[in-house]
């Protein structure tokens, strides 16, 4: 009993002397050696592939909606399409990441290449986004 108090004790200090909030590493990611700073760096790829992503839905979203405000009520749907696509293609990017990381499954690369596939995938979708924003905008 005396083990388990001490080392309940010990744990909480432990936690105590973390440090709050921990800093963010310091990794560059042009030259990122370990796996560690590889998966870290792809994570980074991804959250900005991401955050470009979630910019580019919120213009084509307004583009289709303000497309459908031109139509009789009867032939509006554009927005609600877009977003129907959305929704599965989300579901196909991490998927289809998911799959493809299963070429390093349990490994420490893992992490790494379901991250860049993500990224990938974010990046053409951005793409295809402001392309159908710009085409929905010109008529």
């Amino acid at each position: 009993m005396k083990m388990v108090l001490m080392s309940i004790l010990c744990g909480c200090v432990l936690l105590m002397d973390a440090p709050a909030d921990a800093e963010e590493p310091k990794v560059n990611c042009e030259k990122a050696d370990t796996q560690m700073e590889m998966n870290y760096c792809a994570e980074q790829d991804f959250n900005a592939a991401d955050a470009d992503l979630n910019a580019q839905w919120k213009v084509t979203r307004k583009a289709l909606a303000d497309w459908d405000k031109k139509l009789d009520v009867d032939q509006r749907g554009a927005e609600n399409a877009l977003l129907k696509s959305q929704r599965a293609w989300i579901d196909y990017r991490d998927g289809e990441c998911e799959a493809e990381g299963y070429s390093a499954h349990g490994g420490t690369m893992e992490p790494m290449l379901v991250m860049s596939c993500k990224a990938e995938l974010s990046k053409v979708r951005t793409e295809e986004l402001k392309q159908l924003a710009d085409t929905i905008g010109q008529q």
